[in-house]
């Protein structure tokens, strides 16, 4: 039996299963937690019982995390040097080359309360692209939930777009349904099977000459965004077993924002943009585009869980026994940063929406039981993406705390016979110049977040330049609040099994210039 036939396939968590394999996969939604806490307890134990080996731990774990920052670093300027590179390449000529006129782009839209006016954006930069607009097909992915809000946006929109695209395709993911959770999983694999029935079907349209894009209701692409897309799927090696993954920048309200909202924004970009380059770990995120044919055979996007832009990876990882992969687009497209009416209120959604993406660690005992009943996954596979997943949520959740303050605890619980000693002393001074090292690294993401910028809408003077530049010292505290915290709230949860629902990010717009400058 194919694995994608199996009850393993669409597993959302422990409870989905029954005796052993339930048994099993509860320890795996144990484990990140578990592993993270003992971590914490670590930290506070050793300094009691082994303070002069806790500390030389400190200094070897600062110098490694040193070099790999340095390492990161290095992954960094590539992508940066590939990024800006690539938005001034003329994509379309680029096509010219090829035969791609058969091809077309479906572009899913998933919205719930969002006004007309973040609609409409995102609407525009697709018309405004130097693509041929009949090969188009644009699907409102609304929600019944949702009420007359989302009703009357979609009236709005067909009455404006009905005759801007070859199709203009507007669905309501219906409440309710059994075995889903409600969210952007369950909406957007919804509106791709209406999208075959009354789009591709009815226009005998070959799946395997579909693109589909799963975007945010705030997405903003650039002129050549698809004419980029279309040209990694004509050179890629095997299109219908990849994905292609573009650079998130959330910059389309950055003036309208906080500093708080703009660095933690920049956060993810910049981890994005060394996460592409290294495309043998990368896996799918947020927006990201498909063969219509392997979303067909895959059954969609998962509809009982809340990370499902990167699950869609894993399903098809296993369902083609792990010969899938995701392309690096080096491409950017752009969204909007957390922004409500007051401060706080931004805060707290910060929060949340670092928690939700921190929930991503969902994933991990799918993929341990997927590499347990799926044989035909190479082993060495299997223990490489092993390691890398569980790094990647150990990292996030526990490195700034063990940096930041492993060293106090030593002097604080270490004992009077420890704190008198020479080590004693340097500790602190080895850990702070190893840490102002570390800040050059910062100063490098500082300028390549600064390259990215949407202008000012009033220019950015010297007030605004300085502030920016400020900010980013805020970095090695905020990442605390915007990485450990909600990892290990997230981790906690699932550990207890506490199971997280879908959070929609909400989206306040003001007036601002700032995006125009990118989509004309």
């Amino acid at each position: 039996m194919e694995f994608k036939d199996s009850i393993y396939y669409r597993v959302g968590r422990a409870s989905d299963l029954s005796g052993k394999d339930r048994f099993i996969y509860r320890l795996f939604e144990i484990f990140p937690g578990f592993l993270t806490w003992v971590t914490v307890a670590l930290l506070f134990i050793c300094p009691f019982f082994f303070p002069y080996e806790s500390a030389i731990f400190i200094i070897v774990f600062d110098v490694y995390w040193l070099l790999r920052t340095a390492y990161f670093s290095i992954y960094l300027y590539q992508n940066w040097r590939k990024t800006s590179h690539n938005v001034k390449i003329d994509w379309k000529e680029r096509l010219l080359h090829f035969e791609y006129e058969h091809l077309y782009h479906v572009i899913l839209l998933p919205f719930y309360n969002e006004s007309y006016e973040v609609a409409k954006r995102g609407l525009d930069s697709i018309l405004n692209s130097r693509y041929d607009m009949e090969k188009i097909i644009v699907v409102m992915a609304s929600e019944e939930r949702a009420g007359e809000q989302a009703k009357k946006v979609s009236e709005e929109i067909e009455k404006k777009y009905k005759d801007k695209f070859g199709h203009l395709l507007i669905t309501v993911h219906p409440k309710d349904l059994p075995g889903e959770m409600p969210g952007k999983g369950s909406n957007i694999a919804y509106a791709a099977e209406q999208t075959k029935i009354q789009i591709l079907n009815k226009e005998k349209i070959p799946y395997e000459n579909v693109i589909v894009s799963a975007f945010d209701i705030d997405t903003v692409v650039l002129p050549d965004y698809f004419n980029c897309l279309t040209w990694n799927f004509l050179t890629t090696e095997n299109p219908l077993r990849t994905s292609f993954q573009p650079v998130p920048f959330y910059n389309n309200n950055l003036w309208d924002t906080n500093t708080i909202s703009r660095l933690s924004s920049a956060f993810v970009s910049l981890l994005q943009m060394m996460q592409q380059e290294r495309p043998d770990t990368l896996v799918t995120f947020s927006s990201h585009s498909m063969s219509f044919k392997a979303l067909d055979e895959l059954g969609y996007w998962q509809k009982n869980m809340v990370s499902e832009d990167t699950r869609i990876f894993w399903n098809a990882f296993f369902a083609f026994d792990g010969d899938y992969k995701v392309v690096p687009m080096c491409y950017p497209i752009y969204m909007d940063a957390n922004l409500a009416p007051s401060f706080w209120e931004t805060i707290k959604n910060i929060y949340k929406q670092q928690r939700r993406w921190a929930w991503g660690v969902e994933n991990i005992p799918y993929i341990f039981m997927g590499f347990l009943k799926n044989k035909k996954v190479q082993l060495k596979k299997k223990i490489t993406l092993s390691f890398l997943m569980i790094d990647s949520f150990w990292t996030r959740s526990m490195v700034s705390l063990v940096i930041l303050l492993s060293g106090w605890f030593i002097l604080w619980f270490g004992g009077r016979n420890f704190n008198s000693t020479v080590l004693s002393y340097n500790l602190p001074l080895m850990a702070g110049h190893l840490i102002s090292i570390t800040m050059i690294g910062l100063l490098l993401s500082a300028f390549i977040s600064y390259e990215f910028l949407p202008p000012h809408p009033t220019g950015l003077g010297w007030k605004e330049k300085t502030i920016f530049w400020l900010q980013w010292f805020l970095i090695p505290i905020l990442v605390i609040f915007i990485g450990s915290i909600p990892s290990i709230d997230a981790q906690t949860r699932l550990m207890f099994g506490k199971y997280m629902g879908f959070w929609v990010t909400p989206k306040h717009m003001k007036e601002s210039n700032s995006i125009e400058s990118k989509i004309s």
